[in-house]
Parts: C-alpha cells; structure tokens; sequence
C-alpha cells in the first residue's frame, strides 16, 4: 500500500463548515477535541487526512518523549501543561471511564555538554527553566558518576537532568482518545485530501477548500496541521513558509549486559541520543551529516548510519552497549522549520482564517495539548487565554526573525 493508503476517498457529509483541519495527526486531533468540548462553541469540524492508517506521520513514528529542558520559557511552560495534561488524561477527557490511565514513565533527560560552549548552553537553559519552576539541575561529572555509574563520562563537562514531567510516554494512545471523543462530539474526521484553497478576492481569506474526491467545501477557519507536508498547504494559499521534512532514524536493541538502572534519555556530545525502552530494551537515534531535506515520501533506511555514527557514539560513552543486538529500526521525519527549530503557529496577518500549526522541529507530539487548546482558545475567543503562543506567529517569519530555540535534538 502506498503512504497515501490508497483506497477510495470519503466524500465531506456537508458542503460548509465554521473549522476546516488539514491534517488529523496529533495537532489536528488535539485542536478537534478541544474545539469539540469547548462549551463556548457550537460549530462544524471537518478534519481531512489523507493516511487515516497515520503509518508515516511524525505521531506514529515519534520517540514518544517529553521534557521541560528548553532554552526558552514559553516552551518550558508548553511542557509543563503537556505533562500535567498526559498525566492526568481521564481528567482532562471528562472522567470518561473508557479512558485508560497513561502516565509518563518519568526516566528523565540528561543532556551532556563536552566543550565551553555547550556548558553555557545548559546553563543558560537552566536559568530559563528554573524561572518556570522546572526541576532541572546541572550535575558535575562526578555527580553523575554517582547517580548513573554505567556513563564513560571522559571529555564531559557538564550535565543538565530532570526526572519531574520527563520521560516516555504514548501519544498514540491520548491521540485515539482525542479523535474518538471529538467524533463522539460531533467533529468529522474523512479519509481524504486539500488540493487546493480558494482565496476571496482580496486574498484575505480562504473561501474553501478543494478536496482529491472532487468537492468543494466552504469554510469559516481553515488550520494547516498537515506536518510535513505543511509547505505544500501553505503554498496551497500563496504562502511560503520555511518547513521540510527531515529525516529521523531510531533503533531499538538489546545489550548483552543489560543497565543496573534505567537509562534516561540521554543526549550524548555527539548529538546522538539513548534512553531505555522497554524493561530490557534501548532505544537510540540520530541523522545522518550533513542534515538536510528529504523526499516528502522516502522513510528509506541509511544502512551505514548504525555502524557508522550511532553505535560507536553509544557505545562509547556507555560501555556496556558495545555488545548489543538491534531488535526493530525505522525512519521518521521532523516538520523542520529551518528558520528557528521552533513552531509556526496562529493566524496569518493578512489571510486572516488561515491558522498555522507546523514546523515543530521535532517536539511538536509533546507540545500538541498546548498547542490544541491555544488554537481553540484563538478561534473561540479570538485570543489566548491560558498561554500566549504570540511569539510563535507568522509576522516573524515575514520579518526573518528568529525567535530561537537551541534544545533541539
């Protein structure tokens, strides 16, 4: 089956509605279950996804990890609500008792810094995440040493760990639940695809949206939440913006000697990254060098990328993985926003119903609970009311303004 899951397209039951989402991975789920329980509004949701099998999107092909290390405080805080959120998903769907308890497995982060210019990284982070109230501490080798005795820790400087709201989790669980519940609330979610938009006159506005199967639909909002293909949608309405696919490579293994304790997810100096999986599984990552843009539709492994890059790093600074056995591998992609690693999100200036949620760099499954009730909040009330996701609007991009974010894995 090709990555579209070519089987016949589903027709929209209506020809308008007030919120059109493109795309119903995370973000789109997110956004249709907290616009379908917001009591303040009484609208139609269309969501259309072109793979309702969701095999290739970031969602599905994730690390399924959250954390609150971040270099700037309004990504802490989207992680602090996304923790509080997972942790306490019955709550938050309604005391539903149909809704299983998910908590994170809170192993931590323990980001390593192996030259001057990494140790002011972490410690200019730590300021920024001990202002929101996060539990990260910096840790001396020798302190980590103590705590992880396992670590190779030569050509370490520093460490920066939490285990508070940090770890793994399953977001393709919390995922299920949103489009169930957002059904069950009346939201439409269709097997199919936007082809293109209509603009009004102006161009301030999107009229409709065209779909594979042949309809037009009208529509009061219009939420690009298609991930990767998020350029293409844009574009779709005459918009650049600066979003790729990037390809991820995980692999999943077994070691001959395994851990005395879990690993957390460790961000190593080389930038590949290792944490604990299963009871007596790993799991570690990277990309290839250099890191550029990839086919919308090639998941194709690196066969060399293991032998050459991955292993070694993990190997090294944990020695006991330098016998290990590779049990599962795959590909994914970032959504990269290639101008700050950080989203684009909320309206655009001047078509003013067309609302951006891309370009997530790779932490877009772990901000989706902020990000889903901040577009809802924007489109019901026509301002944020909980955070103020401002920073992470278009006008910047316009402006080739970055605002940063340096914590990218």
């Amino acid at each position: 089956m090709s990555e579209s899951n070519a089987a016949v397209h589903v027709p929209p039951a209506r020809k308008n509605y007030d919120v059109v989402i493109i795309g119903g991975a995370m973000m789109g789920s997110s956004l249709a279950w907290f616009l379908a329980s917001n009591d303040a509004f009484d609208g139609s949701i269309l969501v259309v996804e072109r793979d309702p099998t969701y095999e290739f999107s970031s969602t599905y092909r994730s690390a399924a990890g959250i954390r609150q290390q971040f270099s700037s405080e309004l990504n802490v805080r989207i992680s602090q609500f996304g923790a509080q959120f997972i942790d306490n998903l019955r709550s938050f769907l309604g005391d539903d008792p149909r809704v299983p308890e998910v908590p994170i497995r809170n192993i931590g982060y323990m980001y390593l810094a192996g030259d001057e210019a990494g140790v002011e990284r972490l410690k200019y982070a730590h300021g920024v995440q001990q202002k929101a109230g996060a539990a990260t501490r910096l840790m001396r080798p020798e302190e980590i040493a103590e705590a992880y005795p396992f670590y190779n820790l030569d050509g370490v400087l520093l460490g920066s760990h939490n285990t508070v709201g940090e770890g793994t989790w399953d977001p393709v669980t919390v995922h299920d639940w949103w489009k169930r519940i957002a059904r069950e609330r009346g939201a439409e979610f269709i097997h199919n695809e936007a082809v293109a938009l209509d603009l009004s006159q102006d161009g301030t506005r999107v009229d409709a949206v065209h779909l594979a199967s042949g309809e037009s639909v009208a529509c009061g909002t219009v939420i690009n939440a298609a991930g990767t293909r998020a350029a293409s949608v844009a574009g779709m309405a005459g918009i650049t913006i600066p979003v790729e696919p990037r390809k991820r490579f995980a692999y999943v293994f077994k070691a001959e000697q395994p851990l005395s304790k879990p690993l957390p997810l460790t961000i190593d100096t080389s930038g590949v990254y290792c944490r604990q999986d299963g009871s007596d599984t790993y799991l570690a990552g990277g990309h290839t060098e250099p890191d550029g843009p990839s086919a919308i539709d090639d998941f194709s492994m690196d066969h060399g990328l293991w032998m050459d890059r991955i292993w070694p790093a993990i190997a090294t600074r944990i020695p006991q993985f330098e016998a290990v056995r590779v049990i599962a591998e795959w590909c994914g992609h970032y959504a990269y926003n290639t101008l700050d690693q950080n989203a684009i999100a909320g309206p655009h200036p001047h078509v003013r119903n067309f609302i951006f949620m891309n370009g997530f760099s790779g932490h877009g499954v772990q901000q989706s609970p902020a990000m889903g009730r901040g577009m809802a909040e924007l489109i019901v009330h026509g301002e944020y009311r909980s955070l103020d996701l401002s920073p992470f609007h278009f006008d910047r991009v316009l402006s080739g303004t970055p605002y940063p974010e340096s914590a990218i894995i």
